[in-house]
């Protein structure tokens, strides 16, 4: 079972002549390396007053992977929680809590953390210090300093702090992660399990991983022994260049088996900036709801292959409405630069300069369009959340169903009573599926009782009469699969369904 976890404490070839490839010998040691970076490596330590949930007896630390959650001796970085009759600072003994008071005690952790700045600016992760009391940061000659929290970015897990020391500090620089390859060597250095300066190397596994974190997914994969309280701490590239902020390992257990994750230099790059100079990042946003292009849709659609990002749904008054995108296109490239996966455009807009105009490149009905859109910028009210379905089994009283052959749905138009049967909002046009034949590739797709079809072969149909002329044409068109738009709990995807018969 795969698990995810965050970590807290822890050429030109020659025409008519091939020549072999020219071996590299590894480094000869990584002492130099590792005297000269380590000194900007720094332990983060966060604490936090808490309920004590369960005052007749501690669960396990090591049944939580997050280990912000583990409860350690004044963040010595012991294992587990104190012994009975030892309990941690600010909490009761174990036992019943005193009569009307709640128990509670202070919650430690560990991270890692570096210096980008002599004045004191230092980078780690947000899981790292999220829900922190109090953040201190020691040094690599064990000063221990107060930190300020100066901002943060749960989207990308980076979190960026300040201390004021006597002197300059030592610093690290950060290097390009796109130009690390498969196969280079990589250094990392940071405070797993509490033991402060710990330095591993491996290489670069693969690049440019989505491991379902966020929307702006882009993850070097390394071998290079991650453990908990490795999170914040950077990766290093043979140059002695930061190109990754380690985030997160694969493991079963909780402890590193050779795969771990770094958030790439260059997407936490532009963050760390933001929030040194705005104390919060300010991201690029186009204003639409995307999908991945799969086979069937780029066939049922015309496309050459699968590419780009579908548009779902376009935000009222955003960006995209204003320049003309509409749902069901197909954006191709954002601002001169090719989109071949879906996941790509959310990180080319939001690193995108807020009130840019560009050039976006569209697949609609069959043709490339071409339209200019000036990029706004992303706040956490500018997305609306569609209404919820919440769909009942219908009643024989219902008004007439009809089934829509080839697709194996059959459906109703929407009414009042529909309209209060399933909570559809007013401005939702289209036809509700009531029943789904088990053996269609509409319920293979996930098509169920209680959808919105809105859409068919980008035609908006708000009739069976509609829904079967879109039907009809694509069978002139020697179609084998049809394309319907569907709000389904909420949600507005597109569907490539095979047509049978």
């Amino acid at each position: 079972m795969k698990i995810i976890l965050r970590l807290a404490v822890a050429a030109l070839a020659a025409a008519t002549v091939i020549l072999p490839a020219e071996a590299r010998n590894g480094p000869e040691g990584f002492a130099d390396l590792a005297d000269r970076l380590s000194p900007a490596v720094v332990n983060i330590s966060t604490s936090q007053m808490v309920e004590r949930k369960k005052p007749d007896g501690d669960i396990p630390w090591d049944q939580f992977f997050p280990d912000q959650l583990q409860n350690r001796r004044g963040g010595s970085g012991g294992g587990g929680d104190a012994p009975d009759g030892d309990a941690p600072e600010g909490s009761a003994p174990r036992g019943n809590a005193p009569s009307g008071k709640p128990s509670r005690q202070r919650q430690t952790s560990l991270g890692s953390g570096f210096i980008i700045d002599k004045a004191g600016y230092i980078v780690t992760n947000n899981h790292v210090i999220e829900d922190a009391d109090q953040i201190s940061v020691i040094l690599d000659d064990d000063t221990v300093l107060e930190a300020k929290l100066i901002g943060r970015d749960e989207k990308v897990d980076i979190a960026l702090l300040k201390v004021n020391a006597k002197k300059d500090l030592p610093t690290v620089a950060w290097g390009n992660s796109n130009t690390a390859r498969v196969g280079d060597w990589v250094l990392a250095i940071g405070n797993p399990f509490g033991l402060s300066g710990t330095v591993t190397t491996g290489i670069v596994s693969a690049r440019a991983r989505d491991i379902k974190a966020g929307q702006y997914d882009d993850f070097i994969q390394t071998d290079a022994a991650i453990n908990r309280g490795n999170s914040g701490g950077p990766l290093f590239n043979m140059d002695g260049q930061v190109i990754g902020v380690n985030t997160a390992i694969f493991s079963p257990s909780g402890g590193s088996v050779g795969i771990g994750f770094a958030a790439s230099s260059n997407l936490v790059r532009p963050v760390l900036e933001d929030l040194r100079k705005y104390g919060r990042t300010r991201r690029g946003w186009i204003g639409v709801q995307i999908q991945s292009v799969t086979e069937e849709i780029a066939v049922s659609l015309g496309l050459d292959k699968a590419r780009g990002a579908l548009v779902s749904r376009v935000t009222e008054n955003g960006p995209a409405v204003t320049s003309g995108i509409e749902s069901s296109d197909i954006i191709l490239s954002f601002d001169g630069k090719p989109i071949d996966k879906m996941a790509e455009l959310p990180r080319l807009v939001a690193e995108t300069g807020i009130d840019k105009t560009v050039n976006v490149l569209l697949w609609r009905k069959g043709q490339q369009k071409t339209v200019k859109l000036k990029v706004g910028e992303l706040r956490d009210d500018k997305e609306k959340a569609v209404a919820s379905l919440e769909p009942d089994a219908p009643t024989q009283e219902e008004v007439k169903k009809t089934e829509i052959k080839g697709l194996g749905v059959t459906v109703v138009e929407i009414s009042d009573a529909t309209r209060e049967k399933y909570a559809i909002p007013d401005s939702v046009r289209g036809l509700v599926v009531v029943a789904v034949d088990d053996l269609s590739d509409a319920a293979l797709k996930g098509i169920r009782a209680g959808d919105v079809i809105d859409e068919m072969q980008q035609t908006h149909i708000g009739s069976v009469a509609d829904a079967e002329a879109a039907l009809g044409q694509a069978k002139q068109a020697s179609r084998t699969t049809l394309l319907l738009r569907v709000m389904s709990a909420g949600t507005i995807r597109y569907v490539a369904v095979k047509m049978a018969g």
